[in-house]
């Protein structure tokens, strides 16, 4: 995996797809740090609330490193073009996106139950200056599937199956893929401070590998939510950060 540095945001980045990078980490003298609201907050309230938080902290749009959605439902493959292309708008407005790459990892899922309206902000973070020798970093959220490809559908695993066995092979998939960005970064589930799930599926019949693999050492998060795409059953992200707030 390729990485590239944003030197005027304080993070290096895994170049992934059109809409979000892979992961983040922080550059030497810089740290991450993450604020989750309180409630979903619409999304361009939540951009316009991202730009005042970083302006208080006397950071640059830059330092704007990641985020995580949440959206009323599941897109679908042309809807969620149709969303990104929004939602990208304002990323190259601020000047993040360059040379046709965009810097910012991102998770953006649906919960089943009392979802938003309209898609929200459900966290951000940010990068600032730091004398903290810990690597602070977070992994966007991916489900089991490849990215990049002509449709995310041709390459889901085991696709249309919800069986135990099926969802298993699912989450063991998308375990690999947080290890292959943590180790794009080198790092491992020993620097994780944060692990979310987001599945509608009962899992537990992987929970026990996740735990021999170290996935929860800093314990797991669950939240009963969807991926951001049909057909999509399961997802996870991670994250290292010490400095957490809610706003």
């Amino acid at each position: 995996m390729e990485t590239r540095n944003l030197a005027d945001g304080g993070y290096r980045f895994i170049v992934g797809v059109r809409q979000y990078s892979a992961g983040v980490r922080a550059l030497e003298g810089y740290e991450i740090v993450r604020v989750r609201f309180h409630r979903p907050v619409p999304l361009a309230e939540g951009f316009a609330r991202v730009e005042s938080s970083l302006s208080e902290a006397g950071r640059p749009l830059a330092a704007f490193c990641a985020c995580e959605l949440r959206s009323p439902e599941p897109f679908t493959e042309a809807g969620f073009s149709a969303f990104n292309d929004h939602y990208i708008e304002t990323l190259e407005g601020w000047g993040i996106v360059r040379d046709g790459l965009n810097p910012v990892a991102r998770s953006n899922v649906c919960p089943e139950i009392d979802g938003p309206s309209e898609p929200a902000f459900h966290a951000f973070c940010y990068a600032r200056p730091s004398a903290s020798p810990e690597p602070t970093f977070v992994i966007a959220g991916s489900g089991e599937t490849l990215e990049g490809k002509a449709t995310y559908r041709e390459t889901i695993v085991r696709l249309g199956d919800v069986s135990p066995d099926g969802i298993a092979e699912k989450a063991r998939f998308v375990l690999s893929v947080m290890e292959a960005r943590m180790a794009a970064l080198g790092l491992g589930w020993a620097d994780v401070t944060g692990t979310q799930i987001y599945c509608v599926h009962d899992f537990h019949q992987i929970v026990a590998d996740m735990v021999r693999r170290g996935a929860a050492a800093a314990g797991m998060r669950w939240h009963f939510c969807r991926p951001p795409i049909v057909d999509i059953e399961y997802e996870m992200d991670c994250r290292g950060v010490y400095s957490e707030t809610v706003a």
